[in-house]
C-alpha cells in the first residue's frame, strides 16, 4: 500500500493559528511517502534514519527517554490511534527536513493512515497535531495538518484555526509559487516558538479574543511586548481575508504587496524573522515578476515564498537557488 502526504507552504497568516486566526496555506508537490503491508506488528523504517521504528500491538505509553525523534513520532501516532493496525514499511520524503514545509506534520499524517486512521478529515487533524506535540513537544497550531489534509490541485485554501475548517481558493491563473530556503534550516524545539504562543496568548486575552478585536485594541495594551504580539495577529488576520479578496478578482499584485506587509510584521511585532530571511525578501522583491515575499512557516529560519508570474518562475528559482512548487491534493491513500 502506498499513502502520499504532502507537505506545505504557507502564503500568509503565520503565527495567528494557535489563537484560533486564519491562514492561507496550500498544500504543495514535495511529500512524505510511505510504502507498506499491513502486519501484526509495527515496523517501519525511514531516510532521515538507519535503526527500525518497532513496537509491538497495542502500544503503550511508555518511551525510552533517549529515544530518537523517529522513534518518539511513530510512538506518538501509534499511541493515539485506538483502533491501530501493525504495519512494515519505509517512509521516504522530499521535503527538505527544517525548512518551515511542514515536513513533521506531513510524517505524523503519513504515520496515522500507515497505521489505519479510519476517521474524518478533522480527527486526523486533531491526531496529528496531539502526536506531533507529543513527539516533539513543540505546541504547534492545526494551520499545517489543515493544509495537508485539505488540499486541492491547484488551490491555496483558507484555514480557520479556530472551527478547524478549510476552505479551497483557487490560485490565480499565471501566478506561480516559489519557495528559496534561507540556508539557515531550524529544529523549533530550538527557537522560541513556545515562547512566541505564549505572549501571542496572553495579547489575544488583553483584547478579549481575536474575534472582533482591532489593532486599535492591540495599540492600548500597555506592554509593549504584548502590544506587538496583538498587533500582528490582529493585522495578519485581516490580511488573510484581503488575500482572499485579492486572490477572488485574480490581483496578484494586490497580494503581493499583502505578503511584503505580512513580511514586515513577522518580522518587527512578531519577530520571528532572521536577518537571511529579510535579505532574501527584499531581493526577491525587486526582481521583475516576483509580485510579493515573506518568510513561510514559524520563521526562525527556514524558507521564503514567494508570488511570481509564470512566466518568471523558473529563471527565478534558478537563480535564488528555489523551486516552483505546485499547489496539490492534499494526503490520500494511493492502494
Amino acid at each position: 500500500m502506498i499513502v502520499i502526504a504532502p507537505g506545505r507552504v504557507n502564503l500568509i497568516g503565520d503565527h495567528t493559528d494557535y489563537v484560533g486566526g486564519l491562514a492561507m496555506p496550500c498544500a504543495i508537490d514535495l511529500a512524505v511517502t510511505s510504502e507498506f503491508e499491513r502486519a501484526d506488528d509495527i515496523v517501519l523504517t525511514s531516510d532521515a534514519t538507519a535503526e527500525p521504528a518497532t513496537f509491538t500491538l497495542p502500544v503503550d505509553d511508555s518511551l525510552d527517554g533517549d529515544a530518537t525523534m523517529w522513534h518518539r513520532l511513530v510512538h506518538a501516532v501509534a499511541s493515539l490511534l485506538p483502533d491501530g493496525r501493525g504495519a512494515h514499511g519505509r517512509l521516504t520524503t522530499t521535503l527538505p527536513i527544517g525548512s518551515g514545509l511542514s515536513s513533521s506534520a506531513a510524517c505524523t499524517i503519513a504515520l496515522a493512515l500507515t497505521l489505519g486512521f479510519d476517521g474524518n478529515a478533522r480527527s486526523l487533524v486533531e491526531l496529528a497535531q496531539a502526536a506531533e506535540q507529543q513527539a516533539t513537544g513543540v505546541p504547534c497550531g492545526v494551520l499545517d495538518q489543515l493544509a495537508i489534509t485539505h488540499g486541492v490541485a491547484g488551490h491555496a485554501c483558507i484555514v480557520d484555526a479556530g472551527a478547524v475548517t478549510a476552505e479551497p481558493v483557487p490560485v490565480p491563473e499565471g501566478v506561480s509559487i516559489v519557495v528559496i530556503g534561507s540556508g539557515h534550516s531550524r529544529a523549533l524545539t530550538d527557537t522560541p516558538y513556545a515562547q512566541r504562543r505564549k505572549e501571542a496568548e496572553r495579547a489575544m486575552a488583553e483584547v478579549g479574543g481575536l474575534a472582533g478585536a482591532t489593532v486599535a485594541d492591540a495599540l492600548a495594551i500597555p506592554e509593549p511586548v504584548l502590544r506587538r504580539r496583538a498587533r500582528h495577529v490582529i493585522s495578519e488576520n485581516q490580511r488573510v481575508r484581503d488575500m482572499a479578496a485579492a486572490f477572488a478578482h485574480g490581483d496578484a499584485k494586490r497580494a503581493g504587496l499583502l505578503m511584503l506587509e505580512s513580511h514586515a510584521s513577522l518580522k518587527k511585532d512578531a519577530e520571528v524573522s532572521t536577518k537571511d530571511l529579510d535579505q532574501l525578501v527584499d531581493a526577491l522583491s525587486t526582481r521583475r515578476g516576483v509580485f510579493g515575499a515573506r518568510l513561510t512557516g514559524a520563521g526562525f529560519g527556514g524558507s521564503a515564498v514567494a508570488l511570481v508570474a509564470s512566466d518568471t518562475a523558473n529563471a527565478i528559482a534558478e537563480t535564488f537557488g528555489g523551486r516552483v512548487v505546485i499547489p496539490s491534493a492534499g494526503a490520500r491513500i494511493l492502494s
